[in-house]
């Protein structure tokens, strides 16, 4: 596994809650930007505002925490104006007496400006500044599926009212009134929030809405119609995510639902043996795009929309929800302590959607399921 770069000096300035490197890196929650500083020699540099310096100096992973209010002092004392942000960092760098750092790729041009114009060499990374993140440490996996058991609850929730549903002249009813996805998704959430995870643009796409991956879905449900339900919250305290996809009908399935499930069911399966370490994600997708033509399900431009199988099969996860590798036509090879999505699915315009998706961390010899929940198409 590889291990982090120590021979440069690292710079971030960002909001934490808002930027998984910053928080990767400090292990600190805070809502507005501050200073991260790792040396070349490892030594990690904390410059906050007065309202989180104690708070950074009793919680973070910080060697050091410094005042960032000293240094606004000292950039206008120097300038003899008020200081922009990257004032501000250039005199905390000129005390460390560091003269070049890289930032990540999007670090801010303006920051980056000013700090040039204080004689700093700002080179942006090709790629990742942690690399690392990458493979997944045993208290990240813990984290991950502590998030996945709170997901979980939510999915049972979201199923459980869909049994408790009757039809009726062809709708899901519930106590006297049409069920909706909108019903669906807060009967999810609010249990997903009561067990400490923020879940944000939960999918509960009934029918037409399953056309189109991203479509959260709306409005009644139709009997027989399937209902791609994905939750992919964060949990309050870690900021680690979790993702988990089914789809599921109540009534007798439309024609080709069924189908479609049994075809994605095997899909996913077949995928799930492929995965171990070393694995080449083209040969795991273009498997799965090999079984789903050899079921008569096609993939391509379909009256003037793209239907089929058209999106990736996989998809990094960890402190963001949609991060390295990708599991799709590249060549990206799969390493042990990777966390990753299995999901593949099938989109008709006459039919609906269907998805299903695991999340797995890869091993030397296969895959660690993180997913327990079951997959079933009636309920």
């Amino acid at each position: 596994m590889p291990r982090p770069v120590t021979s440069k000096h690292i710079l971030l300035y960002a909001a934490s809650e808002a930027d998984a490197d910053v928080l990767y890196a400090t292990g600190f929650f805070a809502p507005d930007p501050f200073v991260f500083v790792r040396t070349a020699s490892g030594k990690r540099i904390f410059v906050m505002s007065d309202l989180e310096i104690d708070r950074a100096r009793a919680s973070s992973n910080a060697h050091e925490v410094r005042s960032m209010s000293h240094y606004s002092t000292l950039a206008r004392k120097r300038l003899r104006r008020a200081p922009a942000p990257g004032d501000v960092i250039a005199e905390v760098l000129r005390d460390l007496r560091i003269r070049r750092v890289d930032v990540p790729s999007g670090f801010s041009c303006g920051v980056a400006d000013r700090l040039r114009s204080h004689g700093i060499t700002v080179r942006a990374a090709d790629g990742s500044l942690f690399p690392e993140r990458l493979y997944k440490r045993k208290d990240e996996v813990a984290h991950i599926v502590s998030a996945m058991r709170a997901t979980e609850a939510g999915m049972q929730r979201a199923v459980d009212m869909l049994e408790r549903a009757r039809v009726h002249k062809g709708w899901l009813v519930l106590n006297g009134k049409k069920l909706t996805a909108e019903d669906v998704r807060r009967e999810a959430n609010l249990e997903i929030f009561a067990r400490g995870c923020m879940p944000a643009h939960t999918i509960v796409a009934p029918g037409k809405h399953g056309c189109d991956p991203h479509d959260v879905g709306s409005g009644p449900i139709r009997a027989g119609d399937p209902i791609i339900i994905d939750i992919f919250p964060r949990a309050e305290k870690t900021g680690y995510f979790a993702d988990i996809t089914r789809t599921v009908v109540k009534g007798a399935p439309r024609p080709g639902v069924r189908e479609m499930y049994d075809a994605v069911l095997a899909a996913q399966r077949g995928a799930l043996r492929m995965i171990r370490h070393g694995a080449l994600s083209s040969d795991i997708h273009g498997a799965i795009l090999e079984l789903f033509e050899k079921r008569g399900f096609k993939t391509g431009m379909i009256d003037g929309r793209m239907q089929g199988y058209f999106h990736g099969t996989g998809h990094g996860l960890g402190l963001e929800i949609h991060e390295p590798p990708r599991i799709a036509m590249n060549d990206t090879r799969l390493k042990a302590g990777m966390v990753v999505t299995v999901e593949p699915g099938l989109y008709y315009a006459g039919i609906g959607g269907m998805r299903i998706e695991d999340t797995v961390l890869v091993t030397r010899t296969g895959i660690r399921n993180l997913t327990r929940f079951p997959k079933f198409l009636e309920v």
